[in-house]
């Protein structure tokens, strides 16, 4: 059977929500799949939004574009009002509820609220809430196995930020065993 997963992550510029796309593309090429990565900011990097469309399939991409995501990360407010209700029926929505003061309004999706900039913080790395959501969504969708995405992360931090590596990991556990 052919699986194919359409994911949008989106919040505010600085949430690491590229770096979050790169990895999730990352583990899929690691897994032997066909990856497609579009980034998308809006007017600035920093505080404006940006999103991007992750696709990890086992057949060949045809289009980089989602309109329907099969999952999406939603990091902030405007994210979730954006992109709640282009999820396919039976999706799954991820959302920060540390910064989300709504919940997800259909009932036709998996909807999980996860405080992950909350969870962050309280381990001493706020900026790392992307990865806490990144370990549910693995867990949640099986797109690759945990292993697989450890030794993505290890390949794709760069070596200016090797010091967060190990944090890094430990809120890809926090959120995969959450």
């Amino acid at each position: 059977m052919n699986c194919t997963h359409e994911i949008v992550m989106a919040g505010f510029g600085g949430q690491g929500i590229m770096f979050a796309g790169k990895l999730v593309s990352y583990a899929g090429m690691l897994a032997g799949k066909e990856i497609s990565w579009l980034p998308s900011y809006g007017p600035e990097m920093r505080g404006g939004t940006a999103n991007c469309h992750v696709i990890v399939s086992d057949e060949q991409i045809g289009s980089p574009i989602i309109t329907n995501p099969t999952a999406l990360i939603a990091m902030n407010r405007p994210s979730l009002d954006k992109f709640e209700d282009t999820v396919v029926p039976g999706g799954l929505i991820l959302t920060d509820s540390s910064l989300i003061n709504r919940s997800v309004k259909r009932k036709d999706v998996v909807a999980i609220e996860i405080p992950a900039t909350q969870h962050a913080i309280d381990l001493g790395e706020g900026k790392l809430a992307n990865m806490v959501l990144v370990g549910r969504l693995i867990r949640e969708t099986g797109i690759v196995s945990l292993d697989i995405l450890k030794e993505a992360l290890k390949k794709i931090v760069p070596a200016r930020k090797q010091e967060l590596l190990e944090m890094n990991i430990k809120m890809i556990e926090l959120g995969y065993n959450g």
